[in-house]
């Protein structure tokens, strides 16, 4: 057998692995764990996954290579749809047999609507319970939201929790005063990731952005992105504390930092997202950045207020009410 030979059956050998684990998370080997987090979990490389194409963010809805938006409420994918359809050709055993972890199945429910793919499911009250943290991220199972967004000491049991399913789990750094150290904050996003976290939503130093220490702002943005390299990175800016100038800065700041989000607020501030400053946030960091609206998203009409302001990622309390075109319940947010 020449090398030519042997080239060609590398090459078909290849492609028949390629076809095999299309839709599929492989399982990694055990040596690559790095990184253990508070809970005593240990996870493979939290700090050094490599970046998704593109900017995360740039791309509201994720298309299939089939005819349809796998995010609507129907299933408009064609049979050809290779991202969902190759389940159909395995049996469960045969699954196991490739060693494969976890299973992404890209078709909502009937549960699910176009908006709820853009929602982070959030809980960020002081006096939240084990139970409702596990009530969250059942919601967010059943109504396939992005992510769930919880403080950071209950990260490790939404992770838990979501083992298997789309939704990420998402947290808070510097939350809500944004008043920590970038060491601190650096810190606390690290360990974060490595109890499970995905996706980190920041705090700016609002009071060194008011006083003008830009580099202050901004050396505190970029200690948390060199701490959650490979993992979605969203900045609070809490815009109602902002003047129009600052807003644009912190916004310059962010995109300057490779943040992937800015986010208009904590929830928790004198006010929360406007379409107006959701508006200004996109026309500052255009189109290749994500723009979360957070903070007194209660409905449908608001909710589609921020999508039309130029928002991707909304962060609610109230994601069951928008979804189903109810109303909030009193202390939502």
């Amino acid at each position: 057998m020449n090398d030519e030979d042997i080239r060609k059956i590398a090459a078909e050998v290849a492609k028949i692995m390629r076809e095999k684990g299309e839709g599929f998370t492989p399982r990694r080997m055990p040596g690559d764990s790095v990184g253990m987090g508070t809970a005593g979990k240990l996870f493979q490389h939290p700090l050094v996954n490599p970046p998704a194409p593109g900017r995360a963010g740039s791309v509201p809805a994720k298309q299939c290579s089939g005819q349809g938006d796998c995010r609507l409420e129907e299933n408009t994918c064609s049979s050809s749809c290779q991202k969902c359809n190759p389940l159909t050709n395995y049996t469960p055993g045969q699954v196991k047999e490739m060693g494969v972890e976890r299973v992404s199945f890209c078709n909502p429910d009937e549960k699910s609507s176009s908006i709820a793919g853009m929602i982070d499911h959030t809980l960020l009250k002081a006096n939240a319970t084990q139970e409702e943290i596990g009530k969250l991220c059942e919601e967010a199972r059943k109504y396939r939201f992005a992510s769930v967004c919880v403080n950071p000491g209950y990260v490790a049991m939404a992770a838990r929790l979501l083992r298997g399913s789309s939704v990420k789990v998402c947290t808070v750094i510097g939350f809500p005063l944004g008043s920590t150290t970038p060491t601190v904050k650096a810190i606390e996003a690290r360990d974060a990731i490595a109890n499970g976290a995905e996706e980190i939503d920041m705090v700016i130093n609002i009071g060194a952005l008011k006083s003008g220490n830009d580099q202050l702002a901004l050396d505190d943005i970029r200690a948390v992105r060199e701490a959650t390299r490979g993992k979605v990175l969203k900045v609070i800016l809490e815009t109602s504390y902002l003047t129009k100038d600052e807003k644009v800065r912190a916004c310059r700041m962010s995109k300057q930092a490779q943040a992937d989000f800015v986010k208009t607020s904590t929830g928790f501030g004198s006010g929360g997202a406007t379409p107006e400053d959701v508006a200004l946030m996109r026309e500052t960091v255009g189109p290749e950045m994500g723009v979360k609206a957070s903070g007194g998203i209660k409905d449908a009409k608001i909710a589609e207020a921020m999508i039309k302001a130029g928002a991707n990622r909304l962060g609610t309390s109230a994601s069951i009410a928008i979804v189903s075109g109810g109303q909030a319940s009193k202390g939502q947010y």
